[in-house]
């Protein structure tokens, strides 16, 4: 064997030597067979009974942890059904406490279901004004609620029934009548009043909303109009002088139709050329008009000037009847004190007041209230609102259009934060309404000064001409 590789042999077995002797501190303590594991307390307490006293005297030590003896109850076995707070260590409290491997994700608070709270109000067949209020819950839990009618300007109420009373601010004249109800669960509450007003033969409208406890969040709201029996009768057997209007518009129009079909009937004839057919002598030959003789050029008719000057007056008095009548419905229509926004949009604009149902080109409108903080230079004033989408299809409305009008003519947008807020959290204007559907909900806009807003101006979409709502 040359020495090279002897030296390699010799060096391989030292490095060997030298790995075994690094790996002999980790192996384990115990090498033989009756060492006990200090994980398994079986073979602990099996070793500690034979070899010899030696032996036994060193694993008593390793098996004494483990040994259960008569006098020290058997530790119960953990339930995996209990709960890791239970289970889990104490933890030191000089030591900090270790984040979470995993951040606990952020719940939004579920608000709870609104209560289900429905009011109808219906008018009273009576000389005076009267209103049936019917107040629902058709939840299995009582509510409370507090039921208000808003009165109209002027107006007082001469009774008042289930323990409601007028509300005077500051001593003045009566702008509502309140109720504080209780309502069981599937229940039905009827409340009525009886209303005076110096316009007896006005028809007037009151509406009423039930809300919460705290008196400005709507469950929902209603709207009546009474009408006085005998203005009504009288009103029925006038005849509206729009439709004589239109009667005496479709009559000339017909008219005109009527005399220019005749002058085309009498001209048709006159132009009318007789037609000579013959057959030929020889054969069956074909139809072709041969006339007899020669004919003389003629000359074209044309109808006699005792005909066209009535037919082209006639027509000029129709057309410009239609058009003066058309021109005055229109101008009637326009409204003098509209603001610039309202001109030239979709639909037509109209005005009306507290619980009018007011339709424009996609919603329809119903301002109930209108109530202002007391005694602030910037305060908020809070609208009842009821709106419903009138069309086939999802429609969307935005805050920045909704607006109050002070005054001095400025004009303020909806305080979509505080009207979060006042919906308890919902943004009202972030999803499109339903076709068909139907909420009431509060409007919050916040002025500078102690004038309170005299008018709102809503709208669907931004061109819309929108409704507009005198408020008191």
């Amino acid at each position: 064997m040359p020495a090279s590789r002897r030296h390699h042999r010799t060096l391989a077995a030292i490095v060997h030597c030298v790995g075994f002797l690094t790996a002999l501190p980790v192996l384990p303590a115990a090498a033989g067979p009756d060492v006990p594991s200090p994980g398994n307390p079986q073979v602990a307490a099996a070793a500690a009974t034979r070899g010899t006293p030696a032996e036994r005297a060193r694993v008593a030590p390793a098996a004494a942890p483990h040994a259960v003896t008569a006098s020290q109850p058997t530790p119960a076995t953990p339930d995996p059904s209990a709960s890791p707070e239970a289970s889990a260590p104490t933890p030191d409290p000089a030591m900090p406490a270790a984040p979470p491997a995993v951040p606990t994700p952020t719940r939004l608070a579920v608000p709870p279901p609104a209560p289900k709270v429905s009011v109808a109000v219906a008018p009273e067949n009576g000389a005076e004004p009267g209103y049936r209020i019917e107040v629902r819950n058709a939840g299995i839990a009582p509510v409370s609620t507090t039921v208000r009618q808003e009165l109209p300007r002027g107006v007082s109420a001469t009774s008042i029934s289930g323990g409601g009373r007028e509300e005077r601010p500051g001593g003045a004249a009566a702008t509502a009548v309140t109720w504080q109800l209780r309502l069981p669960p599937r229940s039905t509450t009827t409340l009525g009043t009886t209303l005076r007003t110096p316009a007896a033969q006005q028809p007037l409208t009151a509406p009423a909303c039930a809300f919460a406890s705290n008196g400005r969040q709507p469950y929902d709201c209603a709207s009546a109009t009474w009408t006085n029996p005998q203005a009504a009768a009288a009103a029925g057997t006038q005849e509206p002088s729009g439709w004589r209007a239109q009667a005496a518009a479709l009559l000339v129009g017909a008219g005109a139709v009527l005399l220019l079909s005749v002058v085309a009937f009498v001209t048709w004839r006159r132009n009318r050329r007789p037609v000579a057919a013959a057959l030929a002598s020889d054969g069956p030959g074909t139809v072709y008009p041969r006339p007899a003789v020669p004919r003389p050029p003629s000359r074209r008719r044309t109808p006699p000037i005792w005909l066209i000057v009535p037919v082209a007056a006639t027509v000029l008095a129709a057309t410009i009847g239609t058009a003066a009548w058309a021109a005055t419905r229109r101008v009637a229509a326009i409204d003098t004190d509209s603001q610039p926004t309202s001109g030239a949009w979709k639909g037509t604009g109209v005005s009306g007041s507290l619980g009018v149902p007011l339709r424009e080109d996609a919603f329809e409108f119903t301002v109930y209230r209108m109530v202002c903080d007391p005694g602030q230079q910037v305060r908020q004033c809070q609208a009842t609102v009821g709106v419903r989408n009138v069309t086939p299809e999802h429609q969307s409305w935005h805050g920045k259009l909704q607006r109050a009008y002070l005054p001095n003519g400025n004009w303020v947008t909806t305080d979509e934060s505080a009207t979060r807020r006042a919906n308890q959290g919902r943004d009202v204007f972030a999803e499109p309404m339903a076709a068909g559907s139907r909420m009431v909900l509060p409007l919050v806009f916040t002025v500078n000064g102690r004038a309170a807003p005299e008018r709102l101006e809503l709208r669907s979409g931004v061109f819309s001409a929108g409704v507009r709502v005198d408020v008191p």
